[in-house]
């Protein structure tokens, strides 16, 4: 979102001087109306401001009081690991374990679903193929954390007892557990993190402006033939996340 953008401008003065120490956290910031008077803009765009700074975990709003300097919300790690995929369970419920948290998610999933062309590529299969897709919505401690997608062929899952990845006897135990329990052996994973920005959905479920810095995830994973088993886009906001990768070493190559 282009930073010319009046409110973010608004923002950005107000987040600097916050950074600087001039209140310190519990101090209660100006009104709104004196910020508008102060910058020269309307009220709403002074609020649209100070909005952004409560959804950034800057300020904090107190209903009849006012608004305040809160501590700064602490992102998490995520760290990308073979080692977590292994695990038996989600990796997404084990990071957060690791760091104290508890991680839960919601998800949708859809059967029949053709593969486009983009989808199709990732997975070594023909436009129009038959998927299963999957939307996910992760929770942090009960607060909205990542959004994910996924997409499995039903040329693999089709007739078994894994075909909805969250359901059944072997719902909720993570892709490499599911895939392993009807003999496809995920052995390799591929990443490619790339920037973007919030669409509007992905914000109102995040809880984050409409144009905040997101990486998106592009994921495939591969069994022990090199065959793409499943791919996800997952979607992971800025300001709460750092992703980390965690590589095994093998001594006798170094």
């Amino acid at each position: 979102m282009p930073r010319d953008t009046p409110y973010l401008q608004v923002a950005d003065k107000i987040r600097t001087r916050v950074l600087s120490g001039e209140w310190a956290v519990g101090d209660k910031l100006p009104s709104r109306a004196r910020f508008a008077e102060e910058y020269g803009v309307g009220h709403s765009v002074a609020q649209r401001a100070m909005e952004r700074l409560i959804i950034e975990g800057i300020l904090e709003g107190r209903a009849g009081s006012g608004t305040y300097v809160r501590k700064a919300r602490q992102r998490l790690r995520m760290v990308r690991s073979r080692l977590r995929q292994e695990r038996s369970g989600s990796p997404f419920r084990a990071g957060l374990k690791d760091q104290g948290g508890d991680g839960t998610w919601e998800c949708n999933s859809r059967a029949r679903v053709p593969a486009t062309e983009d989808i199709a590529a990732r997975l070594a299969i023909e436009p129009g193929d038959l998927c299963v897709m999957t939307h996910y919505e992760f929770l942090a401690d009960g607060q909205p954390a990542q959004l994910a997608t996924s997409w499995e062929p039903m040329a693999i899952t089709g007739g078994t007892e894994v075909l909805l990845p969250e359901m059944g006897p072997r719902g909720k135990i993570g892709v490499v557990a599911r895939m392993r329990s009807i003999n496809v052996n995920i052995s390799t994973a591929l990443e490619m993190p790339r920037p973007a920005r919030a669409t509007r959905e992905q914000a109102n479920f995040l809880n984050i402006s409409v144009g905040s810095l997101v990486t998106q995830l592009e994921r495939i994973y591969f069994d022990s033939d090199g065959r793409p088993v499943e791919t996800a886009d997952i979607i992971v906001p800025d300001i709460r996340w750092e992703i980390a990768y965690e590589i095994d070493v093998d001594d006798s190559r170094f």
